[in-house]
């Protein structure tokens, strides 16, 4: 890993103390993705880290998922599917309902989404829990996919999630041990 862009992205995230509740410090990286060429050298890496996996579609959390993910799967040149906060998808979805640190919400996939045996590669700004990961891939698995990884910016170590999802399966560029 190139140790100038982890610091560079390092010094760009920003720490908002008790949002979206008392005791959370929430990881704002807005400013990694304004900067047009530290976002430009977060999507080589993260492509780069992923090159050799066999993947057929991108598929991208709600809402920097999206982000990262399509900027990711235009590199890769694969498909990017986006995986929902319910009631936004127009037409027959899936709906997987999932705990967070800070409370209880659910994300749905369209169930045509992605054809059976689909090579998926998710994505999201950070890994915490892994909950939202967890049901993202609950999703992927009743369209018929399998997800291959798991790509994330940011990861709180402490949290445990790539533990959940399956440490070999996860990949972060910057992580954040118990502070």
């Amino acid at each position: 890993m190139n140790p100038p862009l982890l610091e560079a992205v390092a010094a760009r995230v920003r720490d908002v103390p008790d949002w979206p509740k008392p005791g959370i410090v929430f990881k704002d990286l807005t400013p990694v993705l304004a900067d047009p060429l530290l976002f430009h050298g977060v999507v080589s890496a993260l492509a780069a880290r992923v090159a050799t996996l066999d993947i057929t579609e991108v598929v991208g959390i709600e809402a920097r998922g999206f982000i990262l993910g399509g900027a990711l799967a235009a590199t890769l040149r694969r498909g990017f599917v986006p995986v929902r906060k319910p009631g936004k998808l127009p037409r027959k979805a899936h709906r997987e309902a999932y705990g967070l640190e800070y409370g209880a919400d659910s994300l749905e996939l369209h169930t045509d989404a992605l054809v059976r045996n689909a090579q998926v590669l998710v994505v999201d700004d950070l890994l915490a829990t892994g909950g939202t990961a967890l049901a993202t891939e609950k999703l992927i698995r009743r369209c018929g996919g399998v997800v291959v990884g798991f790509v994330f910016l940011v990861e709180l170590e402490y949290l445990g999630g790539a533990e959940r999802l399956g440490a070999d399966r996860v990949v972060s560029l910057l992580k954040y041990p118990r502070p």
